[in-house]
């Protein structure tokens, strides 16, 4: 019995953790000045979201099988020195 109690314990403990309100700054602090060229302050939602250069897509289109490789110039065997 103990057994169980100290694991489902833990798990309330851990379950209190998570934040469920709207993220604010702290007591006595400001949001960022607002970006140079922009009239109005981004929110706090705005400043979290990852820009295109923090999470580019995808490209080059996968492999969908194997294929052999070709030839490459630079690919040289190491050198005796």
């Amino acid at each position: 019995m103990r057994g169980l109690v100290l694991p489902a314990v833990f798990l309330l403990a851990l379950g209190a953790c998570g934040q469920r309100s709207d993220l604010k700054p702290a007591a006595g602090k400001e949001l960022p000045v607002a970006p140079h060229g922009r009239e109005d302050r981004p929110k706090a939602e705005e400043l979290l979201k990852p820009g295109l250069q923090a999470a580019p897509e995808r490209s080059v289109e996968l492999r969908r099988k194997s294929e052999e490789r070709t030839d490459d110039p630079f690919d040289l065997p190491p050198s005796d020195e």
